[in-house]
């Protein structure tokens, strides 16, 4: 295949520019920092969402739709919530040509608007659990813009739950942790994770505690994909989200609030992407198998057009290239780029022996087959690829990840990939040393590599890396 794309040895930012640019998945918007999400990459996002939405109703949530635009004063009635996101916040003084009484704050997150409606929704303990999910767009001014990365407008989904005591507002972020967000990234988009409790200093502002999956990329570095809160009653006392007892009394709900968002789709270009292009996995791709004419004629046609609906009949997302006007090898070369699982290439010549040729886009093979075997082909191609991806990544990743006892050994590790060290080796000192060279605690582990409670417990571990 000639070279589309930069290397990713040779340089790994350039080569997700380009793959991002050539497989036809997003530009840059108008604005710095904002981004066009194209068709290409949009239906992936689509299939993210779907799954998503799923686990989500599946916990119970119902969606919602909260506001854009937020009062610039419930932003300021959790003050660490404030603190934490004024750098980022686009505010509003001017709508209709008139000065507004009081500035709006464009999105970044909605537990003050939610908290607000709440209040007013929430009055008996009958009331609880409220378990609500939004999907919208936010705003956090990007000083540093990289598309699905980090820009300044994305797509999410936002989860903002209360519930009558501590304990059912941890259990319940645990859920949507482990439930919804390690059971996508592991099962559909064949990301392994490693899930765990962020640090003081890396946690959610306004929370009590911040749950977090990070996954490991093609260049060492680390990507937080989802993070759970627990909000305890920060935002229940900012904003007055209290109910009544069965006993009688006047209590303040607990919260949560979790997310995910359009992050995810920068995550799969780099955890499985390689010099040809994305490799999507199978039970998230929107097209998963292609069958493409080589050449017209002699019944190619035909042949083509029932072998694409025989796999539809078989449940599988298909999509047949007849473009026998554009040259068969450019249009291969896209196919590749835009990381379908698995091509059907019928020709002329195949087809005059029975065949046609199934190409599995993980590995690369190649494999003429008798037509009749081609449904089952592509479903055992389909199944065992969507593992393959997996644990090709786990491989990567624990092969890029140290165990070490030292905070010193442990940021020299992070030049190369993650590292493994006590807690109590790093401390709050060390995190911020570590920070100061571009390190950061991505989270903290128990010995069984369960997620802890709190910081505070004894013998934990932290991984620290460089991060995206």
């Amino acid at each position: 295949m000639a070279r589309v794309l930069t290397p990713r040895a040779e340089d790994f930012p350039r080569w997700y520019q380009d793959l991002i640019a050539k497989a036809k998945l997003a530009d840059n918007g108008p604005v710095r920092g904002t981004m066009v999400i194209r068709p290409a990459g949009y239906a992936i996002w689509e299939r993210m969402q779907a799954e998503m939405d799923a686990r989500i109703k599946a916990a119970g949530a119902e969606n919602a739709y909260f506001p854009l635009f937020i009062p610039e004063s419930y932003l300021k009635r959790e003050a660490e919530h404030v603190e934490g996101f004024s750098p980022e916040l686009a505010v509003v003084t001017h709508g209709g040509g008139k000065q507004l009484a009081e500035p709006v704050v464009v999105r970044p997150t909605s537990e003050t608007v939610i908290g607000e409606f709440m209040a007013k929704w929430i009055d008996s303990y009958r009331d609880l659990p409220l378990l609500l999910n939004q999907w919208a767009n936010v705003v956090r001014w990007e000083l540093r813009p990289r598309i699905f990365l980090r820009t300044s407008e994305f797509l999410w989904q936002e989860g903002h739950t209360a519930h009558a005591t501590r304990a059912d507002a941890r259990a319940y972020a645990r859920k949507i942790l482990h439930e919804a967000y390690e059971d996508l990234m592991v099962n559909v988009l064949g990301i392994p994770v490693v899930v765990g409790l962020k640090t003081t200093r890396e946690r959610f502002a306004g929370a009590t505690a911040t749950y977090t999956c990070e996954g490991m990329m093609g260049d060492g570095k680390a990507l937080q994909l989802g993070t759970s809160h627990e909000l305890g009653q920060n935002f229940a006392k900012a904003f007055d989200i209290s109910y009544s007892s069965a006993e009688g009394g006047r209590e303040h709900a607990w919260t949560t609030s979790w997310g995910t968002s359009t992050r995810m789709l920068g995550g799969l270009i780099m955890a499985h992407g390689d010099d040809n292009g994305l490799r999507v996995p199978p039970r998230l791709a929107p097209i998963q198998a292609y069958v493409m004419i080589v050449k017209a004629g002699d019944g190619v046609g035909e042949a083509a057009a029932k072998l694409r609906d025989a796999l539809r009949d078989a449940g599988v997302r298909v999509a047949l290239d007849d473009r026998t006007d554009t040259a068969f090898g450019r249009r291969a070369v896209d196919a590749e780029l835009r990381g379908y699982p698995v091509r059907v290439e019928v020709g002329p010549r195949d087809l005059a022996t029975g065949n046609a040729v199934v190409v599995r886009r993980t590995d690369g093979s190649k494999a003429p087959t008798p037509v009749a075997d081609v449904v089952g082909a592509v479903l055992a191609a389909l199944e065992a690829d969507q593992q393959a991806l997996h644990d090709e990544a786990l491989a990567h990743r624990r092969s890029r990840t140290v165990e070490v006892s030292t905070l010193a050994e442990a940021i020299e590790a992070a030049a190369t990939g993650w590292a493994m060290v006590p807690w109590s080796a790093v401390g709050v000192p060390g995190e911020a040393e570590a920070n100061g060279q571009g390190v950061t605690v991505r989270c903290l582990l128990r010995a069984d590599g369960s997620v802890p409670d709190s910081e505070d417990e004894p013998d934990l571990t932290a991984i620290l890396a460089r991060a995206y």
